[in-house]
């Protein structure tokens, strides 16, 4: 974690935001016992009672599975940890396995009433691919409410920042090449703005057979979503959306991320492809410097 925040009295401020960050790791991690996604996956299909944060995100992993097919899918849990990457212990299951986990993989049973939730006594959840952005908007809130008017997070790739650098000018966020991490395919410069990566080189692991397996899984068929992407950036006001995109979209493809960009007026996006091309959206064309010799294409919105 980096947090720079800049202003008067930042290091209570810092201190606020730390403690806000613990807090909702306590609550939303999978295996922290007795965090609410904990408790949920233990309730041996009762309804728990939950905070207003973790009934945020779960409302928006509901809608946001439901705006893309099922691509963001929050009860893949058993099929990841089955590949090993919640415990480390990675292999690649067979199929009978995983066609046996996948019966237990439908965010459409998650049932939400009031402040409580409830899933089927099989499934389990896990929030992972939306708390590290819905975690950074409670941490810029927390700047703003104490006065902070420039700032820049960072949480593990999930960067965001608050206005501008103290100088006026933009804050510049460095892109990875997912073909070679030791260095950026372009720096992009943004202000108020999330700008949150998925990709295949962020926790993977070379199996036996020499292929390399990633932990963005598609729920079609329990393995690594090969769909054509190897990157996707979203860029955004709102950290948990841009977070939810990003790994809905990576699992979604190309051709159905930029589809779905069409139809929302309300986010930017980096796709990378695995044939070595980048997709920008026109909504950052003039605040991109690109670095790599990659082809670059701009997209654009049609106009009516």
């Amino acid at each position: 974690m980096n947090l720079k925040a800049y202003g008067e009295d930042t290091v209570s401020v810092l201190d606020e935001a730390e403690n806000e960050i613990r807090n909702l790791e306590k609550m939303l991690s999978v295996t922290t016992e007795n965090s609410d996604i904990w408790k949920i996956n233990h309730s041996a299909g009762n309804y728990t009672d939950v905070s207003s944060d973790t009934l945020e995100i779960i409302e928006t992993a509901i809608d946001i599975g439901n705006q893309t097919d099922g691509n963001l899918d929050i009860t893949v849990y058993p099929v990841v940890r089955e590949w090993g990457f919640t415990t480390g212990d990675y292999k690649i299951p067979d199929e009978q396995t995983i066609e046996s986990l996948l019966k237990n993989v439908d965010f459409r049973q998650i049932e939400i009433n009031n402040n409580s939730v409830r899933i089927p006594p099989e499934f389990q959840l896990d929030v992972g691919s939306l708390a590290k952005g819905y975690t950074g908007d409670k941490v810029i809130d927390i700047f703003r409410k104490n006065g902070i008017e420039s700032a820049i997070i960072n949480l593990g790739g999930n960067v965001q920042t608050l206005g501008t650098k103290p100088d006026g000018s933009m804050w510049n966020v460095a892109i990875k090449n997912p073909f070679q991490t030791d260095s950026e395919i372009c720096i992009l410069s943004v202000e108020n703005k999330a700008v949150i990566t998925s990709g295949n080189y962020e926790r993977f692991f070379t199996g036996d057979d020499g292929l390399n397996y990633w932990h963005i899984i598609d729920t079609t068929d329990g393995k690594p979503a090969d769909n054509g992407l190897v990157s996707v950036t979203i860029i955004g006001e709102n950290g948990l959306l841009c977070d939810a995109l990003s790994t809905a979209l990576f699992v979604a493809g190309t051709e159905k991320a930029i589809e779905y960009w069409h139809k929302n007026n309300d986010f930017d996006m980096i796709l990378v492809t695995d044939d070595g091309n980048i997709i920008v959206t026109e909504g950052i064309e003039n605040n991109i410097r690109m670095l790599s010799d990659m082809t670059t294409e701009v997209i654009y919105h049609e106009k009516n």
